[in-house]
């Protein structure tokens, strides 16, 4: 009986803990996402308030496509903190860029670094939040993709560009895809529940690192396109 009682107790705390690790790194993801809004903000060379509508979009795009997809209450609007916390990096960075001194940021690839660490967790989230809530493993996977990318495609729209994640090549998509896979097969196969989280996770993580590192990528179509393009200008 006490043996019982303490595996109990156990599972609660492990619970209890990941619920507090989830919550922890949504706020890590935000700022991580924020940051790449304020400097692409920068780049664009927008004003204040740009900076700051741009840094939020790209820290709540991805939450808020998920909670409509999923039909939930938009979470931002129940606890505006994660926006106020976008505002707040997007505040923070505006001095560097005033200065023109985002240097820094392009030598260590801080931008793209948080990048990557925003979209690992936030498809990870979204993909646990879609199957917590009963979606089948295909809209899952959906919805943790869009939970992923959906900042960043906000983020390169309201910049006036081709979103970065349908022409760059890289393991973007790709990669958030893969995590949720990996997400949904270990959530199916009953594992723990910190494995089912952190695995897919660092699967992510290290896609996009060698990506960025590596060069390792999506076949592009550029290629064929151009020669298409030749063709008909010499029909």
């Amino acid at each position: 009986m006490i043996d019982l009682v303490t595996a109990v107790d156990t599972d609660a705390i492990l619970a209890s803990a990941l619920v507090t690790l989830r919550v922890v790194l949504e706020y890590v993801g935000t700022v991580a996402f924020a940051i790449s809004g304020a400097v692409a903000a920068s780049r664009r060379r927008m004003d204040l308030v740009g900076a700051v509508v741009l840094a939020s979009l790209v820290a709540v795009g991805g939450g808020t496509l998920r909670d409509l997809l999923l039909q939930q209450p938009v979470f931002w609007i129940e606890n505006p903190t994660l926006v106020v916390v976008a505002i707040g990096v997007a505040l923070a960075i505006a001095p560097f860029a005033r200065r023109r001194d985002l240097g820094a940021f392009a030598r260590h690839r801080i931008v793209e670094l948080s990048d990557a660490v925003g979209l690992a967790i936030f498809v990870v989230i979204g993909t646990g939040i879609a199957l917590d809530l009963g979606a089948n493993p295909v809209a899952a996977m959906i919805v943790g993709v869009a939970n992923g990318v959906g900042g960043g495609i906000l983020r390169d729209l309201f910049s006036a560009q081709v979103p970065e994640v349908f022409w760059n090549g890289q393991l973007y998509a790709t990669a958030a895809l893969g995590g949720a896979v990996v997400y949904w097969a270990l959530w199916a196969w009953g594992l723990a529940p910190e494995l089912v989280f952190w695995v897919p996770l660092v699967v992510i993580l290290a896609l996009r690192v060698l990506s960025l590192t590596r060069g390792w990528g999506v076949p592009s179509v550029a290629v064929v396109q151009k020669r298409e393009l030749q063709t008909e200008s010499h029909a």
